[in-house]
């Protein structure tokens, strides 16, 4: 991916210099279980909560299975964060991409809202490392994965979670992980534009009033693949707007990061065995399915995970 004319978004809150608010320790690590991530009886998420996409406490809509009986988690402080956090576009490599795609997230879909008569305003990027306060979402953790907070109109993102795509799930190699980079990003801001839209709000109502787990996560799933097209639809207006952007094997390389965090193949890497009704965010082949989709078709309109047999 070439990315050096890219626009750079001030929208970016550095906070890889704090020490983590205690919660990280040796590195940047992937929990198999649910424990210590606040999201409590969830077991399917123990399992898959790492693989990157909205926080699913969020979606879930439920308060009252956050870290055991409602305690809340230990972070820092706003007031902690704000002294050690740089704000704007960051100067180093990782920083400075990451802003420069952010800056082409926002540039591309604000021309697609004025298109419709709609008003854009773009989420904000938290960079940290290991743990930090992640605002009305409770606390961010590298285990985690990247994650959008919606009340706060915010993408969390531990950045060393780039290199275990790469190392642990085999998503890309080499230069071609700096378009996966862009891919997560444009994910996570696929869900920024849900939120705009008002799908998240929807679906998080409809998974208070579901009747089963099963259910409820297959609304899930409906809202991470539709994240995934609207990622793709990023990339097809971009490449309109900037010929060449994209490079041998860029696509390649999203594809099968789509695939290595596909709900089916971590739960196989997990358990042995794949259980359906718990997928959250899809099939390995419905990822790819969708991101293509987006891009293919460059519209909102391609991107209806929600229609009668979409999926």
């Amino acid at each position: 991916m070439r990315y050096d004319d890219f626009r750079r978004s001030d929208d970016v809150e550095d906070r890889r210099g704090d020490d983590g608010g205690g919660g990280g320790g040796g590195g940047f690590g992937l929990p198999m279980g649910g424990g210590g991530l606040g999201i409590g009886t969830v077991i399917v998420l123990g399992l898959i909560g790492y693989a990157f996409g909205i926080d699913p406490r969020i979606l879930i809509g439920g308060a009252e299975i956050l870290t055991g009986g409602g305690q809340a988690p230990s972070y820092q402080t706003d007031r902690q964060s704000s002294q050690t956090a740089k704000r704007g576009a960051p100067t180093d490599e990782m920083g400075s991409m990451i802003a420069g795609v952010l800056g082409e997230i926002d540039d591309r879909w604000s021309e697609i809202f004025q298109a419709s008569g709609q008003s854009y305003t773009g989420p904000k990027i938290v960079l940290f490392r290991n743990a930090t306060n992640g605002g009305r979402c409770g606390m961010a953790q590298s285990a985690m994965g990247p994650f959008y907070c919606p009340p706060d109109k915010t993408i969390f993102l531990d950045t060393g979670f780039f290199r275990e795509v790469e190392t642990r799930f085999r998503g890309c190699s080499g230069n071609a992980c700096k378009f996966t980079a862009a891919y997560i990003i444009a994910h996570e801001a696929g869900h920024h534009i849900q939120n705009l839209l008002g799908i998240i709000p929807r679906v998080t109502r409809l998974q208070q009033q579901a009747g089963s787990k099963a259910e409820s996560n297959a609304l899930q799933v409906k809202v991470e693949l539709q994240a995934d097209c609207l990622s793709g639809v990023w990339v097809n207006r971009e490449e309109k707007k900037r010929p060449g952007f994209l490079e041998a094997g860029d696509i390649d390389a999203a594809l099968t990061t789509a695939s290595a965090i596909g709900d089916d193949t971590l739960q196989r890497q997990a358990t042995g065995r794949v259980v359906p009704d718990s997928f959250t965010h899809g099939s390995a082949a419905q990822r790819k399915q969708w991101f293509m989709t987006g891009y293919q078709q460059g519209t909102v309109q391609a991107c209806n995970t929600f229609g009668a047999g979409a999926l």
